[in-house]
């Protein structure tokens, strides 16, 4: 078990997959980054506008307001979380500030929301009650 750093460390698996987990996982800054940005993504009202961003590229905080179906002033609160962390940004056209994505990772995981849009399982996905560990391209063990 050479990639731990654990002398005492026992590998069950004879073929190395712990080895590779462990080589598979991010740095701590990459993955504090994941962290951060599904944590944002988790909550519904934030998907929600940034689904509506996604699906337009840019929208007034009013105009999103009305598509997300929120208040403004929940709108432009959650609006300035997203564009604190760099998940949006904002121009002024005039008097009016247009909001649009700004994190090509957040795109991409929208694109692919977007994709398997009404069905949260969508393929790929595990099923509940599939058995831990199993994935539907895994070759067999």
């Amino acid at each position: 078990m050479h990639l731990s750093g654990d002398a005492e460390a026992v590998a069950v698996d004879g073929d190395h997959r712990v080895c590779a987990a462990i080589a598979a996982l991010p740095d701590q800054a990459t993955m504090h980054g994941w962290v951060s940005r599904f944590a944002l993504l988790a909550d519904p009202t934030r998907l929600t506008l940034l689904l509506c961003i996604h699906e337009v590229g840019e929208i007034c905080v009013s105009d999103l307001a009305v598509a997300a179906g929120l208040k403004d002033s929940t709108t432009s609160q959650a609006l300035r979380l997203l564009r604190a962390q760099n998940l949006v940004s904002a121009h002024r056209d005039g008097r009016v500030v247009r909001y649009r994505l700004a994190d090509p990772v957040v795109t991409d995981l929208l694109d692919r929301i977007h994709d398997g849009v009404g069905d949260p399982l969508a393929a790929g996905a595990v099923t509940p009650g599939a058995a831990r560990g199993s994935r539907p391209d895994a070759s067999p063990r």
